[in-house]
């Protein structure tokens, strides 16, 4: 096999014939922290390339996906896995529950239409 091309697996053999996550707690900006490597054998390559993507930090969800080259659905239920097993701790986006004032927007954008 050449350099950048994957051995085609299909998704249902990369989640041992699972649709759905065992947890719905991940959304495409849910990031994703490795608190541990999986141990010799027991995690399949997916797994394994997860942990090493979020070793260093926050991954989203989407970017995981997209790394891995697997669709989202399948990206979700590997992901789920790790969780189960204590690899993986997630945090959801930060959503601004409050409405944004409007005051300040509008002195910026006069600001911004006055240096214009």
């Amino acid at each position: 096999m050449k350099r950048g091309e994957r051995a085609l697996v299909r998704p249902h053999v990369v989640t041992r014939g699972r649709a759905r996550p065992s947890r719905n707690t991940f959304e495409m900006d849910t990031q994703v922290y490795a608190v541990r490597e999986a141990p010799t054998g027991t995690a399949g390559p997916e797994m394994r390339r997860v942990l090493r993507l979020c070793r260093d930090g926050a991954t989203p969800v989407a970017e995981i996906a997209g790394h891995l080259e697997l669709p989202l659905s399948v990206t979700k239920v590997l992901l789920g896995d790790l969780l189960d097993s204590g690899h993986i701790v997630t945090r959801s986006a930060q959503h601004d529950l409050e409405a944004p004032d409007m005051g300040l927007l509008q002195d910026v954008l006069d600001g911004l239409r006055a240096s214009l």
